[in-house]
Order: structure tokens, then C-alpha cells, then sequence
């Protein structure tokens, strides 16, 4: 293991190594500050308290969701910024949840104590959830937490982690997108970089901001070049602990096919933006989650194609395999022999399911939602059990604007997809298009949906099984005729393939422990890690790159590319330049061990003060799904003295930044 590789749980810190490298030791009660202070963000990224206040920070490409759900045709959030000029000109998000974690417990022997040994695969999954879903269902029951048992290392280890739930989150400050995310797709993953990707909301309770006792305070100087630092964040998934076979599968089968299925969702997305300026608004969230997969998928398929990690997965595995021969014998070839299953039904998998956006999801999941709730909670699929209804609902019944023409144009692009895929005798094929072309049925299953309308979808969820099935709303319609089929595929996915996963994960896990303890870090599973580094600058292809930027090289760059698209920067940023300490540090790079899901992350010192705001990774940080490197490989954040030199000189924000500097 390299020195700062890691993503840790709080359960399991690396308290040796930083002892033995770095000669600090955090107290139980510094990490319990710092996870306290931490929020995982339920539009997918991470945050955290920066005053007693309930003030919340995160990136902007993290607020991206809810700044275009609050946005209209004459108030574009996204393009002009926000600043709410007092707390009552805050704006409430629609349907945002953060989590503040806030226990875990070691549930590893209740689950797999529920698992029959001798079981076959299907039993034994189904024991394995039925177990899981009891679990969950009692301490949410108990505590009024929203619960989650997360399985670890492939399913060695199984922990519940419960959170406190905040739902009345409300937008306080948010830059211009084109600051935020200056140099556009272009920039993306790259470094040196210029972005001001950084959004402020507040958490409210009972209509009155929470009064957030653990905080991360702001400190301006920031980190100097290698000191210990650390990133408190909720990384998304990781592959590191897959076998050959699971990479080769991903490398040769799964992810050439993923960027075809983006590159088709891509181009459709431009064409509907070319329309007109309201037409390009619309699309822009989704244009920029589709660009950024593109390139980290892309980045990821190059690091397994081109790169040494699977050379070295090849030889850990070997050497791994040989000392535990005797531990799970043919554990990796059955999981090897599921591969080439895998491989018989990818297209199968991918495409038999509505291929759309929000209308055809909605749709998708009442029709299984109200199904679903009649089984017992531990028969149910896994994201209709009763510990995660309430966050489904919510979802649901979300009252965030819907464009129609959007959802018939992606429609319309996702069956067409689905028809080339497939062919038109596949009977999947057959029964989503009913003998009309692509652009034909989804304008008969969009245009007179009503489910635009969130309280139709509320009255058909609280209607049950019966209001579904008595509903002549064409979607429904369609989404019921089409359940079967991926109902099927599940079925298929779970009895065939996870079942066996599980078995042979678990076989092997278990190996690894009494080979290696607890030395290891799980992969990455979108809960709370705990991962130390050091700001550090980096050599590549025989040139220094620099550990900081500074607002010098912002205008700098910008005046290279003669202040063009996407290099073009918000007036009231060009406005402020002559009141702006160029030399104040804007972004910077650490060997901190980070994956999506970071984004939004607080970088902290040994103080537990905020230096900085993980929002990206460089170029050579793509092969970090599957392994870690401190040689080039860098974490990309904003600089704490750089937010709060923005907030002052560019924004004038006054009130919020008394706010962080008390």
C-alpha cells in the first residue's frame, strides 16, 4: 500500500500510518467533529456545516440539480448566480435531502449468520436481503434514522449506518456557471485549473436554521505544500477489490458499450439544445452530467486498456490466489464463468427498460412501487423497502418543473437506441413501440401523460395497486406493459449472477481477512470515508506543475483564449479584478485517495479547519476506480482563501461572509 492511499471507515482509520508518517493521531472525539460535520448530499456528492448556522458547502456541479429545478425561463440560476440578500430571500429546494451520519454499527453476524450455509445461491441471496431489509425496517423503526446496512469488502463485513435525515434545504449563494465551471468540458479533469465550483445552501428545521454545533470553520491561509491534510467525504464506488475476470469483463464488454449508449444520448442532447436559448437552458444539466460520464468512463476504459493497472490486478491476483488456494477453491473461476453469461445479455440488460428521463422514471417506478408495497418489507425489492420509502416518495412527489418536449425528444432517442440494439423481433422491442416508430410512440406516451403533474403521481402512488391498474394514462400504460420484461432481467440478473457474486465475494473476503486482517480498505460504497493527504505539486512529461493556482492565472487564461466560450468569465467577475489580491491562491492539488462522489468533499488540517473543497481529480486520476497512485495523481480542489476572496471582492457577499469568519 502507497503512503496517503485510502478510503477509509470511521470504523477502521488508519491511525498507525498517520502516526508512523505523519506523527498525529486524531482523537475519537476530532473524528467524531469531523463526521458530524460531514453531509452526503442525496443529488449525489458530499458537503458539510461551515458555521453553527446550518450554512452548508458544496460544489456548484453538485447544487447543478436543484439550481435548475429553481430556475425558470425568466430566472436562470444557473447562468446569473444567487445571492440571498437575507435569510428570508433564501430559496427552498424542491426535493433536496442531505444526511448527517450520525452511528454505525457491526451487523456482519446478523446478516450472515441469516445465511444458510448450505443454501443454494438464489436462497441464500434471498436470506442474505431478507435479513438485510429486517435489519433496516427495526433500527428505522427504533430510532426514526433513516437506516442503510452497507456490505464491505464484497460482503465480509455488513455495517448499518444510520443518518439524520434534513429535508428543508434552502439555496443561499451560487457563482455563474461559467465561473464555476470555467474552461467547460475542455478543463474537465485537467490541471492547472481556474474553477470558483462552489455553492453555499442552509439546513432548516422546524423553519428555523439548524443550529449546527459541528463545523468546519473556514481558514483562509490554507495548507501549505505537504502538510498533512485531510478529506472527509462520501466517495461513490470504487472496483479495486474485483477480480481479472470482473476488470476484463468491464474493459472488453461493458464500458465500450456504456460510451456508445452516452455518444447516442450525447448527440441527441445537442440537437434538442440547438432549438433555441430556452431549449439549451433546459438541456444543460443533463448536457453536462452526460459530457462528464463521457470523459470519466472513457478515462476509466483507457486506464484498464492502455495503463499498467491490469498488469498489477493480474499479479496481485496471482500471488493472492496462491496463498489462499486452500481458504476458497474455485472462487474465481465461478466468478470468471459468470462473465461469459454476463457478456450473452448485456444489450439485454442495458436496453430492456424505459430509456428516457424523469417522466419514463416516474412512471417506471409507481407502477413497481405500488406492487411492491403489498409483499412483506423483507420480500421487496431493495429500493422499496420501508426504510427508504420516505426518500422515494419525496422523490416522487417532487414539485420540480418537468419540459415536457425534452422528455419526448430523450424518449424518442432511448427507443430508437433500443431498437437498433435489439432488432425489432425482440419481444421488449415489440411491445414498447406497438407497430409505430421511435419518435411516434413516445409522443403517444408523453404528450398526454399527465404525470408532469406531481400531484396526479401522488394521487396514483396513495391510490395503490388499484388506481394504477384502473389508470388509462398512456405512460402508466406503457410502463406496465413493460415491467415484465424487466422484472425478467432482474430476476435473471439476481438468481444467476449476484447470487453466485455473493457466495464467491463473501468466500473470498473472508481469505482476505485472515491473510491480511483489516489492513485493507473497503471499496468505495457512497458512505462516509476518511482519506489523509498532503497538498503536493507533481512532474509530468519532464514538466513541474505547481501544487496552487492563483486569480492571476484565472485572467490570464482566460485572455489567452481571447475570453471565448467556454473560457469567458461573468462580467461582474471581470468588473472586480482591479479590487481582487491576484495573487490569492483559487485552486490546488492533493494526494488525498478521492472518486466521484467526493465532490463537495471539505478538505481540513490537523485542526479540523476547511482549506479547501474537493471538486475534481486531474487527468491522471482516472485509473483510481481501480488503483491508487500518489506519483501523479491528484485531487483538484478549491482553495479556502479563494472562496472567500470571490465572496468578497466579486459578490459582495457582506452578511455570509461574517457568517464564516466568525
Amino acid at each position: 500500500m502507497m503512503l496517503d492511499e485510502g478510503m477509509w471507515t470511521f470504523d477502521n482509520p488508519p491511525l498507525h500510518m498517520l502516526k508512523k508518517h505523519y506523527r498525529f493521531s486524531p482523537s475519537k472525539a476530532w473524528r467524531d467533529n469531523v463526521r458530524l460535520a460531514a453531509l452526503r448530499f442525496n443529488d449525489g456528492g458530499s458537503g458539510s456545516f461551515v458555521s453553527n448556522n446550518g450554512l452548508v458547502l458544496t460544489n456548484h456541479h453538485v447544487a447543478m440539480t436543484q439550481l435548475q429545478k429553481l430556475s425558470t425561463k425568466k430566472r436562470n440560476l444557473v447562468r446569473d448566480g444567487f445571492l440571498a440578500k437575507s435569510r428570508k430571500a433564501e430559496l427552498k429546494c424542491p426535493d433536496l435531502e442531505v444526511n448527517q451520519l450520525v452511528e454505525i454499527l457491526d451487523v456482519t453476524r446478523k446478516v450472515l449468520g441469516a445465511v444458510d450455509p448450505k443454501a443454494a445461491p438464489k436462497k441464500a441471496n434471498e436470506q442474505r436481503k431478507a435479513a438485510i431489509a429486517t435489519i433496516e425496517k427495526t433500527s428505522t423503526d427504533k430510532t426514526g434514522l433513516r437506516s442503510d446496512v452497507v456490505e464491505l469488502y464484497q460482503g465480509g463485513e455488513y455495517w448499518l449506518y444510520r443518518y439524520k435525515k434534513h429535508t428543508d434545504i434552502r439555496l443561499v449563494m451560487a457563482p455563474e456557471a461559467s465561473a464555476a465551471f470555467f474552461g467547460g468540458d475542455d478543463d474537465n479533469f485537467t490541471y492547472p485549473r481556474w474553477a470558483m465550483d462552489f455553492t453555499f445552501f442552509r439546513v432548516y428545521e422546524n423553519g428555523k436554521p439548524v443550529k449546527s454545533s459541528n463545523y468546519l470553520p473556514f481558514y483562509a491561509p490554507g495548507a501549505k505544500e505537504g502538510d498533512l491534510t485531510f478529506v472527509i467525504g462520501h466517495p461513490g464506488s470504487t472496483d479495486r477489490l474485483l477480480t481479472s475476470a470482473q476488470l476484463r469483463y468491464q474493459r472488453d464488454i461493458a464500458m465500450p458499450k456504456r460510451l456508445e449508449m452516452y455518444a447516442v444520448r450525447r448527440k441527441a442532447l445537442e440537437a434538442f439544445a440547438k432549438k433555441s436559448p430556452e431549449h439549451r437552458r433546459r438541456a444543460q444539466e443533463y448536457r453536462f452530467g452526460i459530457e462528464n460520464a463521457i470523459k470519466v468512463v472513457t478515462g476509466e476504459y483507457e486506464a484498464l486498456r492502455d495503463g499498467p493497472v491490469m498488469g498489477e490486478k493480474d499479479a496481485a491476483e496471482k500471488d493472492f490466489r496462491k496463498r489462499a488456494k486452500k481458504l476458497c477453491p474455485g472462487a474465481w473461476e465461478r466468478i470468471e464463468r459468470l462473465q461469459k453469461e454476463l457478456e450473452k445479455r448485456n444489450y439485454q440488460l442495458s436496453f430492456r427498460r424505459m430509456a428516457g428521463y424523469e417522466l419514463t422514471n416516474f412512471a417506471s417506478a409507481i407502477v413497481r412501487l405500488v406492487v411492491e408495497v403489498e409483499k412483506p418489507n423483507e420480500k421487496r425489492y431493495e429500493e422499496f423497502r420501508d426504510s427508504g420509502l420516505e426518500s422515494l416518495k419525496r422523490s416522487l412527489f417532487s414539485p420540480a418543473p418537468i419540459y415536457k418536449d425534452l422528455e419526448e425528444w430523450m424518449f424518442a432517442s432511448g427507443l430508437r437506441e433500443t431498437l437498433e440494439r435489439l432488432g425489432p423481433h425482440d419481444p421488449f422491442v415489440k411491445a414498447a413501440l406497438g407497430g409505430k416508430s421511435p419518435e411516434a410512440a413516445a409522443k403517444s406516451a408523453i404528450a398526454k401523460t399527465r404525470l408532469h403533474d406531481p400531484k396526479f403521481r401522488k394521487a396514483l402512488v396513495e391510490g395503490g395497486r388499484k388506481a394504477v391498474e384502473a389508470s388509462k394514462d398512456p405512460l402508466i400504460l406503457l410502463s406496465r406493459k413493460l415491467d415484465k420484461f424487466t422484472r425478467e432481467m432482474r430476476s435473471w440478473y439476481e438468481d444467476k449472477i449476484e447470487s453466485v457474486e455473493r457466495i464467491e465475494g463473501d468466500r473470498i473476503a473472508k481469505a482476505r481477512f485472515k491473510l491480511y486482517g483489516k489492513k485493507l480498505y473497503p471499496d468505495a460504497t457512497f458512505t462516509l470515508r476518511f482519506a489523509y493527504g498532503r497538498p503536493l505539486g507533481y512532474d509530468w512529461d519532464k514538466t513541474k506543475v505547481p501544487f496552487k493556482t492563483t486569480f492571476n492565472g484565472l485572467f490570464d487564461r482566460a485572455e489567452s483564449f481571447e475570453h471565448k466560450p467556454p473560457w469567458n468569465l461573468p462580467a461582474r467577475v471581470l468588473r472586480a479584478k482591479k479590487k481582487l489580491n491576484l495573487n490569492t491562491p483559487f485552486n490546488f492539488v492533493s494526494t488525498h485517495d478521492i472518486t466521484g462522489g467526493n465532490s463537495g468533499s471539505p478538505v481540513i488540517d490537523r485542526k479540523a479547519r476547511l482549506v479547501g473543497l474537493i471538486f475534481d481529480g486531474n487527468v491522471q486520476s482516472m485509473a483510481s476506480s481501480y488503483a491508487y497512485s500518489n506519483t501523479a495523481s491528484r485531487a483538484v480542489s478549491v482553495h479556502a482563501g479563494g472562496i472567500l476572496e470571490a465572496l468578497k471582492c466579486i459578490y459582495g457577499a457582506a452578511a455570509l461572509l461574517g457568517e464564516l469568519n466568525r
